[in-house]
């Protein structure tokens, strides 16, 4: 065994002569400990919140999504479909509408954005799993029907039931003006409800989703679309097929993953995460002072040991070794401690949800907090305790000459 290793375990489990050297040492892995612990269960909550919101996400936005990098809407024409089917993973292709409207309902009013989408939409997206009230079906026989977000639902008060009194939807008439009146200035249609959607809520308090057919008939559109929302396999490598669609369109059309599709939500939620890690790690930071604290009375009360040693040849770069090793040592036995501390705390938390997100009846998507672990989280946090802790045990050792007087 290395000398000095075997110098700074004996050091670390035998008794000292002074019993506070030991209550301190062990308050220095106690915090290294908890520390630790508190990085993994909060890198792992924000893990799960994200993994959450993905999947949310996942039952509106699609895979990819083609859109033009000019203006706002483009000829569908104009996109080679069949090549793009022909791409390995490639396995819905669905033309969507989105604009803005104006919807009312009796004496309610709210602005909106429509969706108009074709019949591979829901197999697509899932969306017909987030409906909680009614059923997601846009065309009843000949009579096209909406599917609303919860949100502008309960904007307008929204009544599945009432069969007497439709939706209207008013939106600007193209290249017209508002000087000949309101009726003039704005196409408008009638609509029923059929069922009511809850995904994330800047989607249920926004989105309407219709035939595409319906939305180009009240826009006045023949074969436009503003985008292109593609599905892929399970399987499918994402990344080689995003090049390989941005190759096939060119220029003149973007194509967005999933991330980039929402790409200020995701960069907000990893911000959050380092943030909070930072805030942690300045946590820790501070609790290593007790190894400092820990260190520097250990080489008071082992001044005869260190007399002896030099009597025997030891250098001070040995003698800074032995205490420093012993820094190391405190460390990394509270940063294995924490590690296993705390995935045995969040697989619980996954198993069992023992800390819940609100009361029982609450409308939350999930009841408890979520929680996934993943590997690389664990590697940052043991390299980042190792680091503050060989800091912390750096500044005794090598004062050791100061601490001895």
């Amino acid at each position: 065994m290395n000398f000095p290793v075997y110098i700074a375990r004996r050091y670390f489990v035998a008794r000292k002569s002074h019993n506070i050297i030991n209550i301190i040492s062990g308050i220095s892995v106690a915090g290294v400990t908890i520390g630790t612990m508190a990085l993994i269960i909060v890198l792992s909550v924000f893990n799960g919140f994200e993994r959450l919101v993905v999947s949310l996400f996942n039952a509106f936005n699609p895979d990819m999504l083609i859109t033009v990098t000019t203006g706002k809407t483009f000829d569908a024409g104009l996109i080679p479909q069949d090549r793009i089917r022909k791409i390995p993973g490639v396995l819905y292709l669905c033309e969507t509408i989105e604009e803005n409207a104006l919807l009312k309902y009796k004496d309610k009013q709210n602005i909106v954005t429509l969706k108009g989408v074709d019949k591979d939409y829901v197999r697509m997206t899932r969306i017909d799993t987030m409906i909680v009230n009614g059923n997601f079906v846009l065309h009843s026989g000949d009579k096209e029907m909406a599917v609303l977000g919860y949100g502008v639902a309960y904007n307008i008060g929204a009544n599945l039931q009432d069969y007497m009194n439709p939706m209207t939807i008013y939106v600007p008439r193209r290249n017209s003006s508002f000087g000949g009146g309101f009726e003039n200035a704005f196409n408008s249609e009638v609509i029923f409800p059929s069922g009511f959607f809850s995904v994330q809520q800047d989607f249920d308090s926004k989105y309407v989703i219709l035939p595409i057919s319906f939305v180009k008939k009240l826009l006045e559109y023949d074969h436009e679309v503003t985008g292109l929302e593609i599905g892929l396999t399970k399987d499918s490598d994402h990344e080689k097929v995003q090049q390989q669609l941005q190759e096939i369109l060119g220029d003149k059309f973007s194509v967005k993953n999933r991330f980039q599709q929402e790409a200020t939500l995701y960069k907000i939620m990893h911000s959050e995460k380092w943030a909070i890690f930072l805030i942690l790690s300045f946590i820790l930071l501070i609790a290593t002072f007790n190894v400092v604290g820990s260190l520097s009375m250990l080489i008071i009360d082992k001044k005869p040991d260190i007399v002896t040693l030099r009597a025997l040849g030891a250098n001070d770069t040995l003698i800074r070794r032995i205490f420093l090793t012993e820094g190391v040592m405190i460390s990394l036995i509270g940063a294995i401690a924490g590690l296993i501390l705390g995935s045995v705390t969040c697989w619980l938390q996954q198993v069992y949800g023992f800390v819940k997100l609100g009361a029982a009846d609450s409308t939350f998507v999930v009841n408890a907090y979520p929680v996934h672990m993943q590997v690389t989280d664990f590697i940052f946090v043991f390299a980042t305790v190792m680091v503050i802790g060989l800091l912390a045990a750096w500044y005794p050792a090598h004062n050791i000459k100061k601490n001895e007087k």
